[in-house]
């Protein structure tokens, strides 16, 4: 198995392509982890480090998680990707229900470019009132004596700058390098605190450990399986006679996976569930902060929430990945048909029913592993240090990039890593 890999590997460094792709998503990589040590001018990383310390178990613990420790350091590249994520799921949820945007969506490739414009407006605007919040926020704890307006404009400035660059290096990952570069960016973060886990496991029990091992084992397995999962739903392609030859006849499927919609439904839900607590942070009173422990990532109403929007994003964004529709008319238009069922209406309603009960058992096993390390921590007094979430994301994201890899090696007759 191992010579396999490493013979893998090697078929990898030998495509100039894919070589060249690795080694720019490596730099981007290398170039975002930088600026998440860069800390931003005029603040008292001392005083922000012992804030940071005091909420750590809380809201900010959980989100200096996706900046990969950015946050806590009050870096360039605190904010993280997630404005943009943040934004992403605002403008999805706008195309359906604004019929303009709808429109542009269903208008193609230069559609999307329209919509990905309004994204990044959007994005900026979201780091430019987060990074004012945040001000705001550590100038009520101390955080930032002698603030002035110059110098609370330069922390703004920086911030907002610092996520428009991460966007940027993201985009640039997804169009000339492997793998989603949002994914990577918040799978690189989660990474960065590997040490950290570690630690905390080297202090654990031995039956902790134990147990800790045989669960994210078990995790590993399943989240594999679960997305590698498809049912193929077979397609057959009536004969015709195009000019003198005769074109058709062949067979084939249509691929529906049990999580079509991968990791993005949790990257979402939990985008969504922060809004909340993070808000009340920046309002200091007795309300807002027994309302921010409520909803707070360790409490039962935030993994309630959290749950339902996963299988709620889940069925959301498998609709707009999987149009069955559109499916069945380019079935129809191309001369081809499922089995027993009449080419139109008939397939749509076909696919769509496969669709939505092939979805539910995937939102569902989304829903339980992320919500794994609460009930392993009330039940059985384990910390799951990273969590069922950063897990589904890390294995997530890796099986993506490695299948990218694989596309990129078949093409050019090499074996690959997937089998």
């Amino acid at each position: 198995m191992e010579n396999k890999l490493w013979q893998s590997l090697l078929n990898a460094g030998r495509v100039p392509e894919l070589r060249n792709k690795l080694l720019f998503t490596a730099a981007i990589i290398a170039i975002y982890r930088f600026g998440c040590h860069v800390p931003v001018p005029g603040i008292d990383t001392q005083a922000l480090e012992e804030f940071f310390k005091s909420g750590a178990g809380g809201v900010f613990g959980f989100l200096d998680l996706f900046s990969g420790g950015a946050l806590g350091r009050t870096a360039v590249f605190a904010l993280g990707i997630m404005p943009y994520i943040t934004a992403s799921i605002i403008m999805q949820l706008l195309t359906v229900v604004i019929p303009k945007l709808e429109a542009l969506a269903k208008e193609g490739e230069q559609g999307q470019k329209t919509i990905t414009k309004y994204t990044r407006y959007l994005t900026v605007v979201l780091a430019l009132t987060q990074s004012l919040a945040y001000v705001f926020l550590f100038r009520s704890y101390n955080a930032l004596p002698d603030l002035n307006f110059t110098r609370g404009a330069l922390i703004v400035i920086t911030l907002t700058a610092g996520t428009t660059a991460v966007m940027w290096l993201g985009e640039l990952i997804t169009a000339r390098g492997i793998g989603n570069g949002m994914s990577l960016m918040i799978f690189i973060s989660i990474i960065s605190s590997l040490p950290s886990g570690i630690q905390v496991f080297i202090t654990m029990g031995l039956a902790s450990q134990i147990t800790l091992v045989v669960i994210m084992l078990a995790v590993v397995v399943g989240v594999v399986w679960i997305t590698s999962g498809e049912r193929r739903v077979p397609v057959q392609y009536a004969k015709r006679v195009v000019g003198r030859r005769m074109m058709g006849g062949s067979s084939t499927f249509i691929p529906l996976k049990v999580n079509m919609a991968g990791v993005m439904p949790i990257i979402f839900a939990s985008s969504f569930m922060m809004i909340f607590p993070t808000v009340a942070q920046f309002i200091p009173s007795n309300f807002t902060q027994t309302f921010a422990e409520w909803f707070g990532p360790n409490a039962l109403p935030y993994l309630i929430g959290q749950s339902f929007l996963i299988v709620l994003f889940t069925y959301f964004y498998t609709a707009v990945t999987f149009n069955p529709v559109d499916q069945a008319d380019n079935l129809k238009k191309y001369g081809g048909f499922i089995p027993g069922v009449r080419p139109g209406k008939p397939t749509a309603e076909y696919l769509d029913r496969i669709l939505t009960r092939l979805t539910l058992p995937g939102a569902i096993f989304l829903a339980v592993i992320t919500a794994l390390p609460w009930f392993l921590f009330r039940f059985l007094d384990v910390q799951f240090y990273f969590g069922g979430t950063s897990i589904l994301i890390v294995v997530g994201v890796a099986l993506d990039t490695m299948r990218q890899m694989e596309a990129q090696l078949l093409m050019r007759h090499y074996e690959g890593f997937l089998k």
